[in-house]
């Protein structure tokens, strides 16, 4: 077999079965499925749905606690990261503690706390 006939075997396979062929791969050369993460990252999320071992936090919340002094900049702030409308983003801004973003990675929220927190919103990221 080539190596093209290979990854296009590969290439046809569900994500099931991608995920056993790395387990099995791991088995058989007694490798960590981290090399295989950069080949096929379908496999990566195969895995991690599988066996949720102890892992590094990827996606965060921030929570908006309270609005603060500036409560209109804000407001602007929320609708500016969210694309939310005036009354959704006062809404949500009213009824602090509320997530602003959920499922981001770590540097977009750092990015949303510190918006929020230069106009004086109190914010937490979980």
């Amino acid at each position: 077999m080539t190596k093209e006939e290979l990854i296009e075997a590969i290439g046809q396979m569900t994500v099931l079965e991608l995920a056993e062929l790395v387990k099995a791969l791991e088995e058989k050369f007694g490798v960590s499925a981290q090399a295989a993460v950069a080949v096929a990252p379908a496999a990566a999320q195969a895995a991690k749905a599988e066996a949720p071992a102890e892992e590094e936090k990827t996606e965060f919340d921030v929570i908006l606690t309270a609005a603060g002094d500036k409560k209109i900049q804000v407001i602007k702030v929320v609708r500016e990261i969210t694309g939310l409308g005036l009354k959704e983003a006062k809404d949500l801004v009213d009824g602090a503690p509320k997530p602003v973003v959920q499922g981001v990675n770590k540097e977009k929220a750092e990015e949303v706390k510190a918006k929020l927190a230069e106009v004086g919103a109190s914010v937490e990221i979980k």
